[in-house]
């Protein structure tokens, strides 16, 4: 598969999960074995017991300048590269969040080769790469609509993506429909990639699917329905190297598939979660109060919509990083509760690629 000026030998693109699900070891490891590994951007204030911030309340990094700790990014980077070498590596994010611009030029300052960008559309993402040519841009839509919008705007950079993700919504954490969407038909990961395939087909752009995708049976269906690769996430939890708390890994290999959820959230799309105790706070309206100590998400307006939907997602992903299943969210696609055991990266891209 090649994205830009990038070969990457197998066709499987590890998701970018934050807060800290897909830092270093993860990604460091999935690129070392011929994939594409993806380090999350989302709360690096807290790599390393928060390391890199200068600044904490309640041990929770103080504004999104320490939640995204510029620092942290370069760390997280340069730890990974001790593992993958020169292979290439790539950061994710979100568009949602706060200092999207800056984020996105740390992280190729960090050595990104690729920004990957969900959670909204991201029309002006060319703008902050200009002084890094070669890095290669790839924006995450759900519909062939989206991707039109954005190659009309891009071109007013004179740039086109170079991939393109399609994501249906079975995959983990934020979706790119509303609740009612989601359920539909048509919306469904198979039902979305023929008509992004042959829209960018005219451009010369890979697609990518995800969402949902689990084994090679899978990934062999979107590769012949036109596809170059897929995204999965959910599956490199399940692996020793994946930067998740024991605790995070434990509720994901003994979550049942009836307690896999779609959650309102801050961010203002549905997100896809494992149901643990925090949801029963909520319901009950028990859950920590909210302080928007970090003030993550732009959408959330400084916590106004964390107070509407009962809790902050900063502090929540957070707390799962942490090990915290009182408190934690823990988000995974919708075949989480497939998870049965822990195996090494190296062992799930033999499994995947039948080397």
């Amino acid at each position: 598969m090649k994205i830009g000026k990038y070969e990457i030998k197998h066709p499987i693109i590890q998701g970018g999960m934050g807060v800290g699900i897909s830092w270093d070891k993860l990604a460091g490891n999935v690129s070392k074995e011929g994939g594409l590994g993806v380090i999350s951007a989302i709360g690096t204030g807290y790599y390393e017991n928060e390391k890199y911030v200068n600044k904490k309340v309640e041990n929770r990094p103080v504004s999104e300048k320490e939640f995204y700790s510029k620092e942290a990014l370069k760390a997280i980077f340069a730890n990974a590269r001790k593992i993958c070498g020169d292979a290439p590596l790539a950061c994710n994010v979100l568009y949602a969040i706060n200092d999207y611009g800056r984020v996105v030029k740390d992280a190729c300052e960090a050595g990104a080769d690729m920004i990957i960008t969900g959670a909204g559309l991201p029309t002006n993402m060319p703008e902050f790469t200009a002084d890094y040519p070669d890095v290669a841009l790839i924006p995450i839509v759900s519909t062939a609509r989206a991707l039109k919008i954005i190659i009309k705007r891009w071109s007013r950079y004179g740039k086109t993506p170079d991939a393109v993700i399609v994501e249906g919504p079975l995959s983990g954490g934020h979706q790119g429909f509303s609740y009612d969407e989601c359920l539909k038909e048509e919306n469904q990961l198979e039902n979305l990639i023929p008509p992004v395939v042959e829209l960018a087909k005219k451009y010369d752009i890979p697609v990518i699917a995800a969402g949902g995708i689990w084994d090679k049976e899978d990934i062999d269906k979107y590769l012949e329905m036109g596809c170059a690769g897929v995204q999965m996430g959910t599956r490199f939890i399940g692996t020793y190297e994946c930067d998740a708390h024991d605790n995070f890994k434990e509720v994901l290999l003994n979550a049942k598939e009836e307690e896999i959820k779609l959650f309102k959230s801050p961010v203002g799309y549905p997100a896809r979660g494992v149901k643990t105790n925090l949801q029963y706070l909520i319901e009950k309206n028990e859950a920590p109060k909210i302080k928007c100590i970090s003030n993550c998400v732009a959408p959330c307006h400084r916590g106004e919509e964390a107070k509407k939907v009962g809790y902050c997602i900063a502090d929540r992903l957070s707390d799962a990083y942490n090990g915290n299943k009182e408190l934690g969210l823990f988000f995974t696609g919708s075949n989480g509760y497939k998870l049965d055991k822990l195996v090494s990266v190296k062992e799930l891209m033999d499994e995947l690629t039948c080397r």
